[in-house]
């Protein structure tokens, strides 16, 4: 049986944009909210974690009315900034990073806040920067939370659906990825085809989330073994 690929490649597409942008915006992110002292954190904790407890389909919704052309930000997206992010592959990027966006944080955020508070005190005594310090003393110290946030956000934006049905639709080569694949495959009696396509899906998460757990454990252990010689 012939199997579109297209799909697939789309979904890996999407997941490596998403896990890329999402170190870049994450990691001062959960910098921020570990080491702030602002009454307004628990604020910021709430809305960086509402993806976990929101309905897809009300994330998708929201995000696609902010994006129509209709509204004043789509439209003045695509008047001023000739943008177009409904049932774009750039809106499905937006979209998958606001929804994988907890999974990316809280893994650095609790690494971080686990490291003894002296690393960054006497980082700033030395006259060090906040940007110096979170790039040369905090995450290298912090290397399988970072691990984990990369395969967590990358693995969730997999199986991501209602989000990307919502703002991208079903567009073949656009933003018809694996999962949307699925559901057609299965409405269309075609088992099969549907059955292949999540195979595929399954042995990549299943392979992503066995390595970083290999590597957590093997990381744990090196930790034991160093205080043990100390």
């Amino acid at each position: 049986m012939d199997l579109d690929w297209q799909p697939l490649w789309l979904t890996f597409k999407l997941a490596s944009w998403t896990t890329c942008l999402l170190i870049l915006c994450g990691i001062p992110l959960a910098y921020k909210i570990a080491y702030t002292q602002s009454r307004f954190k628990p604020v910021l904790e709430t809305l960086v974690s509402m993806p976990l407890v929101l309905p897809p389909s009300v994330l998708g919704f929201y995000l696609l009315l902010a994006f129509s052309p209709q509204q004043a930000f789509g439209h003045w997206l695509e008047h001023y900034l000739h943008v177009k992010l409904v049932f774009s592959f750039p809106g499905l990027v937006i979209g998958s990073m606001i929804f994988s966006l907890p999974f990316m944080v809280h893994p650095i955020q609790a690494g971080l806040q686990n490291l003894p508070p002296n690393l960054l005190e006497a980082s700033r005594t030395l006259g060090k920067s906040n940007w110096y310090s979170l790039r040369h003393i905090l995450l290298p110290n912090i290397k399988p939370a970072i691990l984990t946030g990369i395969v967590l956000s990358f693995a969730h934006t997999i199986g991501e659906f209602g989000v990307v049905l919502m703002i991208g639709g079903n567009i073949p080569g656009v933003s018809k990825v694996a999962s949307i694949a699925i559901y057609d495959e299965v409405e269309s009696l075609n088992y099969p085809a549907a059955h292949l396509y999540a195979a595929v899906l399954f042995v990549l998460s299943f392979s992503v989330l066995l390595i970083v757990y290999l590597i957590n454990r093997r990381h744990a252990h090196l930790l034991r073994a160093g205080a043990v010689r100390l």
